[in-house]
């Protein structure tokens, strides 16, 4: 199976993912805040998508090889299954708490929360663009070069800044406040990856130490 095929494929198995954790726990389809979600991050991400797929299939392979069987080291394996069990969690509370109420979220915030998840999405794609080798598992390759500016020069690990914001969003964009409680133990998770992840580029990419003394947040500038 080609690289689009394995894309299209992807799409499907994300809009299944989607489907089952956002419209189970509600019980039905009239959810019209997942549905403008859905959108986004449909629209948000297929452009990049195809135009990868058509001009630079290794780029949409480095991001497809994704999962904790991607990853090599055995803590980031740990790291993203359980990346994996708590954002499938922040859905499902998202979701039952639409169902059931618990939060009273205005529409202008329910949008500013899509807004997020677009903005999040975007940085991300962008950094893929700037960066070819940012693979969506833990990974040096023997040619890899480091790159140093863009957003690379923002924080060194811009990827994440846009997963930052798109998770902030999220929860929001389907109605909810108490899904950002569960969005705690996330970004726990989510600094583990991070720390792990610097581990193998101080050892394995040339010159990444030096870029540390000159880029000194690795997440979000003036905090950490």
């Amino acid at each position: 199976m080609n690289t689009g095929l394995k894309a299209i494929a992807s799409s499907v198995l994300g809009f299944v993912y989607f489907g089952v954790l956002l419209f189970l726990p509600t019980g039905t389809f009239n959810y019209w805040q997942a549905w403008v979600f859905v959108a986004v991050f449909a629209a948000t991400t297929a452009g990049p998508s195809i135009y990868w797929a058509v001009a630079r299939p290794e780029v949409l392979r480095r991001r497809m090889n994704a999962g904790p069987t991607a990853e090599t080291r055995p803590a980031q394996k740990i790291i993203v299954a359980a990346m994996y069990l708590w954002s499938s969690a922040m859905f499902v509370v998202s979701a039952l708490d639409h169902r059931f109420g618990w939060s009273q979220v205005p529409t202008a915030v329910v949008l500013f929360g899509d807004v997020l998840v677009g903005v999040g999405l975007g940085i991300a794609m962008l950094v893929v663009q700037q960066n070819s080798y940012a693979a969506a598992n833990v990974t040096v390759e023997a040619d890899q070069k480091l790159v140093s500016t863009g957003l690379y020069g923002f924080v060194r690990h811009p990827m994440y800044f846009g997963a930052l914001i798109m998770m902030i969003g999220v929860p929001l964009a389907l109605d909810s406040y108490w899904g950002l409680v569960v969005l705690i133990p996330c970004l726990i998770v989510l600094a583990f990856r991070i720390l792990d992840e610097e581990k193998a580029l101080e050892q394995e990419l040339d010159g990444y130490i030096e870029y540390t003394q000159k880029v000194h947040h690795r997440l979000m500038p003036g905090v950490w």
